[in-house]
């Protein structure tokens, strides 16, 4: 037997309603903010990624799928969607008519990380990102826009940390008190943090790793060595948030592990999920159009994780599954015929019809019914058929009531449409 990678799984039937319902409800609210879906490829040049995301980050290094085609250019599973939505406003012109836009895409990501609950291989994201707008009130939008649909998917126990990464004018200076703070602390220090200290510093304060968190504690805070702009950046963004009753927390600690973020990040915590506590998370990224050969351009955005966000949604997926309204219950060839007949023709009327094929006995047709769930059994036979009228069971009440056969369908849909 043939079984699936590790690392990746199926959503089945039962399931999938739930996610059908989240993603709805995302489509609903990103169209209500006037967002547009984007439709991105899953597979991209690899240069794409390590030139936007950082070759010395732990996705490019060691968890992207990366592979040669026939003509040897590398090629890799998409590991977010940022850059490749990048990649496409920049390809396509999309700036030319009007900077200003907003986007939205939904699917499947790919990073080779050690599977856990919650956490596969092949993941899906929710992504929002807004281009061509400089101003934090962007970012506040991109917030209050996640927190509404947390909120209409009745998500609780979340909280909004915000926190700014500065510039490149003003990150230098904290860049050298952060590197002299851990220098002092090396040896306390994971290979990898001991390995990326002097090239990316932050990428310490990002550690999980309980020794380079516990080192990290006491660590200068970016938000002491903002130069004025990204102070007032920072100001505007959190008195928008209060403008907009959004709670958040001030978490000086947060960064972000890709290195094309600036300024304004933010994350949506949960203490539903244990130690793999982000839902949500983004920030701006005003550098990346340009860093990918587009015009200078700002950017901000976020990615919500649709696995982890699965798990906290309160609807349980059993109650969004739809049970066939009737069951047609044929016994005989010729009633066999008609029943695949209609239950054709009740579809196109959206009314879910079911029937068996195989010619199994009345009793067996009616357990299978019942199994189903269906509202309605239809039962026709020979001797219906003589009579010009089947027999429609309501299977709450039991309830029966006789049919014409004369134009049934029409009939039918009235009754259950009633």
């Amino acid at each position: 037997m043939i079984q699936s990678i590790r690392g990746f799984r199926d959503i089945l039937p039962g399931e999938t309603e739930l996610w059908q319902y989240i993603e709805k409800e995302a489509i609903s609210v990103f169209s209500d903010f006037g967002f547009k879906e984007i439709r991105i490829p899953v597979m991209e040049k690899t240069e794409l990624f390590a030139r936007s995301i950082g070759e010395d980050t732990d996705i490019v290094e060691k968890e992207m799928y990366t592979f040669p085609d026939r003509k040897g250019d590398l090629l890799t599973l998409r590991p977010e969607a940022t850059a490749s939505v990048v990649r496409s406003y920049i390809q396509q012109k999309i700036y030319a008519a009007d900077p200003a836009q907003k986007f939205y895409t939904i699917g499947p990501m790919f990073r080779r990380e050690r599977p856990q609950k919650g956490r596969y291989r092949q993941f899906y994201q929710i992504n929002a990102e807004i281009f061509g707008v400089a101003e934090a009130n962007a970012d506040a939008l991109l917030i209050f826009m996640l927190m509404t649909l947390l909120k209409r998917l009745q998500v609780t126990d979340i909280e909004a940390h915000v926190n700014s990464l500065g510039c490149p004018e003003c990150r230098p200076t904290f860049r050298n008190a952060l590197i002299a703070f851990l220098s002092d602390r090396a040896e306390a220090l994971c290979a990898d943090c001991t390995r990326r200290m002097d090239k990316n510093p932050l990428r310490v304060l990002d550690c999980k790793v309980p020794g380079c968190r516990e080192a990290a504690t006491g660590a200068p805070a970016i938000t002491d060595h903002l130069c004025t702009e990204c102070a007032d950046h920072f100001e505007t963004l959190k008195a928008s948030l209060e403008g907009l009753d959004v709670p958040f927390v001030v978490d000086k600690r947060l960064v972000r592990g890709l290195d094309y973020y600036t300024r304004s990040t933010f994350e949506i915590l949960t203490g539903a999920l244990g130690a793999q506590n982000a839902v949500a998370g983004g920030g701006r990224y005003d550098g990346l159009i340009k860093l990918l050969g587009g015009p200078d351009l700002p950017a901000t955005g976020f990615a919500i994780g649709l696995d982890r966000l699965a798990e906290l949604v309160p609807t349980k997926a059993e109650s969004l599954v739809r049970h066939p309204d009737i069951y047609i219950a044929a016994l005989g060839e010729k009633s066999l015929g008609l029943a695949f007949q209609w239950i054709c023709t009740l579809a196109l009327s959206s009314i879910r019809a079911e029937t068996d094929y195989s010619g199994r006995s009345l009793k067996s047709q009616m357990k299978r019914a019942d199994r189903l769930d269906a509202a309605y059994t239809l039962i026709v036979g020979e001797q219906e058929i003589e009579n010009g009228a089947a027999v429609l069971r309501n299977m709450k009440t039991s309830d029966q009531q006789e049919i014409s056969l004369e134009n049934l369908p029409k009939t039918l849909a009235d009754i259950i449409g009633a």
